[in-house]
């Protein structure tokens, strides 16, 4: 008897409870032990706290009414933000990582307000307000693509995200883009062939993309579009350098750690003579540095390290009188350094380790005393670590030839040296 008794004390409690019965109703039931049922769904304490119907105790009753659901309405400054709004939010829930709570304020109206994004007003109406700029850089998000974000910012001008973790391939709907000048997705997860939808995009003067894992071939017409840099360095391009790069207007151009193969196109020199600082290190490059490489007037830093250039160091490198850091190591450059190359004022750090040359001039010679020239595993007699007797001879008995070995001599420039040009070394013959 006393089982039964709590089992249709259990079915009231919870009948009741689903009916809505109030904190005394429920304390009246267990006191009770269910006897004395005068306070049951038609009590006015239940009638105070809800409104749903329940018919009679014990009977499951009605599902109580939905909360109404409390909707907040966004007003924008402007229908182009409005406009934007659901892509931003779209993109928002594409993120997959956010260590630094960026995404946190993107919500609400106040677009200009989000962390990361730029309002201003666009070229084709100057009381609009839109999005004009993105800069995420450093942010450290991570998201899967940029489609459906990025090329769908109809009015940005500028877009920065370089140090994020950023993958998928660029959208060729970018090109629809009227106002982009400046696109940065450097240091990010990027892949696929180059983003050819930059082609053609006559508004475009500042391109970086470097530190991603592009691969293929660069189309030449890139390199005679109107812009003023081009960062492409650090990918996976694999492709000889363009006959059309000494057309060029680039002013900073970086090639550097890509896997170019093929000599280096002579006009090239002439192309970069604008250029403060020269990289072509960590590629395929072959064949002879040819003596237009003396143009580099403005040159701080030439680095052609780690390709496979062969031949003497021509002494036309002598009129690079702003260099201050010149690197051709790991190579397979041979003969003699150059003593006017070794004279250069500026010149602080000068790298040929790894090569082969065999001959070290006095003031080349007081430059390696002096910790700047750094000329280690090369095979010069008398100095030490460098390489052995076997390795040099094997190199010399393997002839290697330069196409118009007399312009190694020769020094496109007046050079500033009481001592005159000296002839480097040749070519080692049979």
């Amino acid at each position: 008897m006393s089982t039964l008794v709590y089992v249709i004390l259990t079915s009231l409690i919870v009948s009741t409870l689903s009916c809505g019965t109030n904190g005394e109703t429920l304390e009246f039931l267990i006191g009770s032990r269910g006897r004395g049922l005068k306070n049951g769904c038609s009590s006015e304490n239940h009638r105070k706290y809800r409104a749903t119907r329940c018919s009679k105790l014990g009977d499951a009753g009605a599902p109580p009414a939905a909360l109404p659901v409390k909707t907040e309405l966004l007003v924008f400054a402007d229908q182009r933000l409005a406009s934007v709004y659901p892509i931003i939010q779209k993109f928002k829930s594409l993120v997959t990582s956010d260590p630094l709570g960026i995404t946190k304020t993107w919500v609400g109206s106040d677009i200009c307000k989000y962390k990361g994004f730029f309002c201003d007003s666009p070229p084709d109406n100057n009381s609009a307000t839109a999005v004009a700029s993105i800069d995420f850089n450093g942010f450290q998000l991570a998201a899967p693509t940029l489609d459906g974000f990025l090329d769908q910012l109809p009015d940005v001008a500028l877009f920065h995200a370089n140090s994020n973790n950023f993958a998928g391939t660029i959208s060729s709907n970018i090109a629809r883009l009227p106002y982009l000048y400046e696109l940065d997705i450097s240091n990010n997860l990027f892949s696929g062939s180059f983003p050819t939808a930059v082609l053609g995009m006559n508004g475009l003067t500042f391109l970086d993309i470097r530190f991603n894992f592009f691969t293929g071939a660069v189309p030449p017409q890139i390199f005679t579009q109107n812009l003023e840099v081009l960062f492409i360095n650090n990918n996976n391009f694999m492709t000889t350098l363009p006959d059309n790069l000494g057309s060029t207007h680039i002013l900073y151009l970086t090639l550097a750690n890509n896997k170019f193969k093929g000599p280096i196109p002579k006009d090239i020199f002439k192309a970069f003579s604008s250029l403060s600082e020269v990289l072509l290190s960590n590629n395929q490059l072959t064949g002879c540095l040819p003596y237009e490489v003396g143009l580099l007037k403005e040159a701080i830093v030439f680095d052609a390290s780690n390709n496979k250039l062969t031949g003497p160091l021509p002494v036309a490198l002598s009129c690079l009188e702003k260099v201050e850091l010149l690197n051709f190591s790991g190579n397979q450059l041979f003969g003699m350094v150059p003593e006017v190359v070794c004279e250069l004022e500026k010149l602080g750090n000068f790298s040929l380790s790894d090569n082969y040359f065999t001959t070290l001039g006095p003031v080349c010679r007081e430059l390696f005393y002096k910790g700047v020239l750094d000329v280690a595993n090369n095979c010069i007699p008398g100095l030490p670590f460098q390489r052995s007797v076997v390795e040099c001879l094997d190199f010399i008995a393997n002839p290697k030839s330069c196409p118009g070995m007399w312009s190694y001599a020769f020094i496109p420039c007046k050079p500033p040296f009481s001592s005159g040009s000296m002839n480097p070394g040749m070519a080692p013959s049979s």
